[in-house]
């Protein structure tokens, strides 16, 4: 049972060794905690054995009640969210509670609930004079999942809220609660610290790989389950999909950090799908269970420094040796996420002359020697580990040749698609982020004596950033509906297009929506932490994602081109 205090027990500890305060009729142990507390000692000394509620809610309004609105002053610059110092700091900190404070009462029993009906089909009704119909048989229906959430319009997919899904059924909604409550408990307090640090501990890394979510990353249609031995939780291997793996990037964009997410999944979900679609089987087995158990890293290494999207110009060269049994690599490689850490590196060479005819794909491990990084310091995403990397004489073995000699481009090509869907996904999330954050301040900022929201201007504000999140999220589904039903073959060719322009799409979105979030914020958008920290991040982040994996303009100019040309093959008329 929780131990409980009199106001008077409480001011009975008030000095600096031995410091208690109440907020919201819980009572705290700070004794130790002021050296550590951002604001400095001298605050919490001042309220030392007293009921600190409302300075506590000045400066942590995250989730302000209705009724301490006025108590905020205008422009309140809070430290951080009240939802991130409870979940990070209570249940170390927290030693009782006033005994005035009401006992919360037992939650009543649910009513019992009837199983679905089966829903049966009209029977269509015979014209006279015709044989009877063969009455149809019975067809179950798949039924709206229940609510979860915010429920704020447009924060979360509409199948969260309700709503009905052709695409989600129970296993995408147990993965979803199962990430979403890691990512609430363990991740989100502390993504402003890590990117503040360009560094997420391994331990997180470590924990994807033991709970099956870096082997669910990999753009393939089944769960690879001869690969590891590691299982997501919620979710039978048999019943994995492209929708989890879609479910699963989305639900991690919700740190609002596009460091953190390109920390765990940046480098491993671009870099290794080649390795198990295109590498040898002997390389395959003998690498990927270190790198499915997060014990090893990988990434993916194209971009140089005068070669991004146009790939068939790459000049990071790889002559063979005259006893045909290695590579020798030779030149730099550069905004390359994740490297500073990897041990091995796909790594796109050329090994002829022939533009992109003369592109090949090889698995460089840094154990080879020859091969050395550092990190560059970027606008945003700054815990993802921007590497540039410079390969000297690289002795790489022929058996680590990712495909065929000189065939490379396609791998390339091939890959690109589940790197831009990737962007694509944490985009629209991101896009979602700066919006919902948005409405939950514009219903508790007051200017000209009322709420934000209550701003023709600010709605406005927010029905814009909605209808482009949610046209790009159709487009979205849509898309991994397609890449469910084909291969990576044909969904190259005929998708590749359209992955091209909602990436372009999305990316347009995310900095429009970072950007009306930041209008709406003011000045707290502009400095880092506080209430618009998630903002001010992301509006940073933007052109990490607006770039890379293709720029805006080759995406567009790219959707059209493929477009003419696979629609001509299926028969276009003009």
């Amino acid at each position: 049972m929780a131990k409980t205090f009199s106001a008077s027990d409480v001011a009975s500890h008030n000095k600096p060794t031995d410091l208690y305060l109440i907020v919201d009729e819980d009572v705290y142990d700070l004794s130790k905690f002021q050296e550590e507390h951002p604001g400095g000692k001298k605050i919490l000394q001042r309220v030392a054995g007293k009921d600190a509620s409302k300075q506590f809610w000045k400066y942590h309004n995250d989730k302000l009640p209705e009724e301490r609105v006025a108590d905020v002053p205008i422009g309140a610059n809070a430290d951080h969210s009240l939802q991130a110092i409870l979940k990070k700091y209570k249940p170390q900190l927290q030693v009782g509670s006033l005994d005035t404070k009401a006992q919360p009462a037992a939650p009543p029993s649910p009513p019992a609930t009837p199983p679905p009906q089966k829903k049966e089909k009209a029977e269509p009704v015979p014209e006279a004079g015709t044989a009877s119909v063969v009455p149809t048989q019975d067809v179950e229906e798949e039924e709206a999942m229940d609510a979860y959430g915010s429920m704020i319009p447009y924060a979360d997919p509409s199948w969260y809220q309700s709503y009905h899904t052709p695409y989600f059924n129970q296993t995408h909604a147990a993965l979803r609660d199962e990430v979403r409550q890691w990512m609430e408990d363990e991740i989100m307090p502390n993504v402003t610290e890590w990117d503040e640090a360009k560094k997420v501990p391994d331990s997180v890394y470590k924990a994807m790989g033991e709970k099956g979510y870096l082997a669910g990353l990999l753009g393939v249609h089944n769960y690879p389950t001869h690969l590891t031995d590691a299982r997501v939780k919620s979710v039978p291997p048999e019943k994995w999909d492209l929708f989890h793996e879609m479910l699963l990037t989305d639900e991690l964009s919700r740190s609002g950090s596009g460091g953190f997410v390109w920390n765990v999944i940046g480098g491993f979900g671009i870099g290794c799908p080649p390795v198990v679609k295109h590498g040898k089987p002997a390389l395959v087995k003998r690498i990927l269970p270190e790198i499915l158990s997060g014990d090893k890293r990988i990434c993916l290494a194209i971009t140089e420094p005068d070669a991004g999207s146009d790939v068939a110009n790459l000049t990071c060269e790889a002559k063979l040796t005259e006893d045909g049994k290695h590579y020798i690599v030779n030149g730099e490689k550069k905004w390359i996420t994740n490297g500073i850490w990897c041990d091995y590196f796909t790594v796109a060479v050329r090994t002829s002359d022939k533009g992109m005819n003369g592109i090949s794909v090889l698995l460089i491990e840094r154990s080879h020697g020859g091969v050395s990084t550092r990190r560059m310091d970027c606008q945003g995403v700054w815990s993802s580990g921007t590497t540039y990397i410079t390969f000297e004489d690289t002795k790489v073995p022929v058996e680590n040749l990712i495909g065929k000699e000189n065939q490379g481009f396609k791998v390339i090509m091939t890959n690109f698609n589940h790197e831009r869907i990737g962007i694509i996904i944490q985009c629209i999330r991101f896009s979602r982020v700066c919006y919902e954050e948005s409405v939950k301040y514009a219903n508790k900022r007051r200017t000209f004596g009322q709420k934000l929201i209550n701003h023709q201007v600010i709605r406005m504000k927010l029905a814009h950033m909605a209808r482009q999140i949610e046209a790009s999220y159709s487009w979205l589904e849509s898309l991994i509906f397609q890449c469910q039903k084909m291969n990576d073959t044909e969904a190259m060719l005929k998708l590749g297009g359209a992955i091209a322009g909602l990436k372009a799409q999305s990316t347009v979105t995310f900095e429009f929506c970072a950007r009306e979030a930041s209008q709406i914020f003011g000045g707290l958008s502009y400095s880092r932490g506080g209430q618009g920290a998630k903002v001010e991040r992301l509006y940073r982040d933007v052109r990490a994602y607006a770039i890379p994996g293709g720029s805006e303009e080759i995406m567009l100019d790219l959707s059209i081109r493929q477009a003419m040309r696979v629609h001509k093959a299926l028969g276009m008329k003009l």
